[in-house]
C-alpha cells in the first residue's frame, strides 16, 4: 500500500500543486501588467486577502445522496462568500467500489459521492478543499486519483496529501495551504520536523501561509483543547495545542482545524489566530447532529500581504436534522466557542463579539 501510494503521488505531481486559474480581486492598491503566451493580462496588486473556512463536509454516501445536491449549500452560500473559501472534504469523489473496510466490518466507515459533486463545491464558492483526513483514502488509490482529478477539473485546489501544498492567488498575492493529519497517507502532523519543512517551504512559495490540522479526539465530550496527545478508539490523533503553536513558530499566519466533529475554542498565539475546531459543516446524513454536535460556524479572516491579522468574523451555523447547514441568528455557536475559548485559554482567548466580529488581540 505504501509503495503504491508513493508512486501515485509522484505520478500526479502532488508535491507542488499550484492552480493559477483560481484568481479573484479584493481591495486593490495598484495594478501591474504581466504578459503571457496568450497576450497581456492584468494582475491587481492587493494589500490583503480575505478567506472563509469551514470544517468537515460530505454531501452523502453513494447511494444515499441528496435529491438536489446543487441547492444543498444554498442556505449558507452568502455567508460562505469570500475570494478564498476553504473546507475539509471528509470523503472521496469517486465511483470506485473497493473500499478500505473488510466485508464483515461493523466499525469501519467510508464516504463517497460521484466525481461530478466537485462542481457542487465549486458552485458553492469553494476554492480549496482539504485531503488530510482519515477518509481521503477510503477507496484506495483509485479513489485518490478520482478525487484529485475531479477537484482539478472543477478548478478547486487540493491540499494535504503527502508533500502536497495547495497554492491559490488573490490578485498579486499567493496564499499557501499546508494541511496535516496524523496519518502516513497525508502530510503527517505527528512528525514535527517534517511538518516544519513543509511550512517553511510554503513560506518560500507564498505571501500568506494557512495551516490546517485534522486532529484531536471526537464527539461531544471532545470540545476542550487538552494540551495533551489525544486519542480516539486507540488511535493517536496528535496534540493539537503543541502542533498549532509549532506551526505558527515555523511561519504559519493562521491555523484552522476540524476533526473532533464538535466546535472548539480559539486562541491568539504570537499575534496569530488559531481556531482549534470548526466542527462539522453541511453534510447529508453522515454526521451526528444531536446536542452540541449541531453547532457549526463559518470563520472569515482578512490577513495583510505579510500575514498579519487585519479582521475576522464568526458566523454561527446550525445543522438541521440530516446535516444541512443554516445560518443561526441566535449566535449559539459563537457563544459556545467564546465559553470554550475563555475556559481553555484565559487571557489568550480570541473573543467573538455579539456582532460576530473577532476582537483583535490587545
Amino acid at each position: 500500500m505504501a509503495v503504491g501510494l508513493a508512486a501515485l503521488i509522484v505520478g500526479l505531481d502532488f508535491a507542488n500543486q499550484v492552480n493559477p486559474s483560481i484568481t479573484s480581486t479584493t481591495s486593490s492598491s495598484a495594478s501591474s501588467t504581466t504578459t503571457t503566451a496568450g497576450g497581456p493580462t492584468t494582475t491587481t496588486t492587493v494589500s490583503s486577502v480575505t478567506l472563509s473556512a469551514v470544517g468537515d463536509s460530505e454531501l452523502g454516501n453513494t447511494p444515499l445522496l441528496p435529491s438536489d445536491p446543487n441547492t444543498y449549500f444554498n442556505p449558507v452560500r452568502a455567508a460562505l462568500a469570500a475570494p478564498v473559501v476553504f473546507g475539509n472534504l471528509e470523503g472521496t469523489l469517486t465511483d470506485a467500489t473497493t473500499s478500505k473496510c473488510g466485508p464483515t466490518s461493523t466499525q469501519c466507515y467510508t464516504f463517497r459521492v460521484p466525481p461530478s459533486y466537485a462542481t457542487v463545491y465549486r458552485d458553492a464558492g469553494f476554492t480549496v478543499l482539504n485531503a488530510a483526513n482519515n477518509h481521503s483514502d477510503d477507496f484506495g488509490p483509485a479513489g485518490l486519483v478520482s478525487t484529485t482529478t475531479a477537484l482539478r477539473d472543477a478548478g478547486i485546489t487540493q491540499a494535504g496529501l503527502p508533500g502536497e501544498i495547495g497554492v491559490v492567488r488573490e490578485g498579486s498575492l499567493k496564499v499557501a495551504f499546508v494541511d496535516f493529519a496524523p496519518y502516513f497517507a497525508t502530510n503527517n502532523m505527528l512528525n514535527l520536523a517534517s511538518a516544519r519543512q513543509l511550512i517553511v517551504r510554503a513560506k518560500s512559495m507564498a505571501d500568506v501561509v494557512v495551516v490546517y490540522m485534522h486532529s484531536g479526539a471526537e464527539g461531544s465530550s471532545a470540545d476542550h483543547v487538552t494540551r495533551a496527545t489525544e486519542y480516539y478508539v486507540g488511535e493517536n490523533r496528535g496534540n493539537p495545542f503543541v502542533f498549532a503553536h509549532a506551526a505558527i513558530a515555523d511561519g504559519a499566519d493562521l491555523v484552522i482545524a476540524s476533526g473532533p466533529h464538535v466546535l472548539r475554542g480559539m486562541q491568539w498565539y504570537r499575534g496569530h489566530l488559531i481556531a482549534y475546531s470548526l466542527g462539522d459543516f453541511t453534510n447529508y446524513e453522515d454526521f451526528a447532529t444531536s446536542g452540541l454536535l449541531d453547532l457549526s460556524g463559518i470563520l472569515r479572516v482578512t490577513l495583510s500581504a505579510t500575514g498579519t491579522f487585519v479582521s475576522g468574523r464568526f458566523t454561527s451555523v446550525v445543522l438541521h436534522s440530516g446535516g444541512q447547514a443554516f445560518v443561526d441568528p441566535s449566535g449559539a455557536a459563537a457563544s459556545f466557542v467564546n465559553q470554550l475559548s475563555r475556559d481553555d485559554f484565559a487571557s489568550s482567548a480570541a473573543v467573538i463579539a455579539r456582532s460576530g466580529a473577532i476582537t483583535p488581540e490587545s
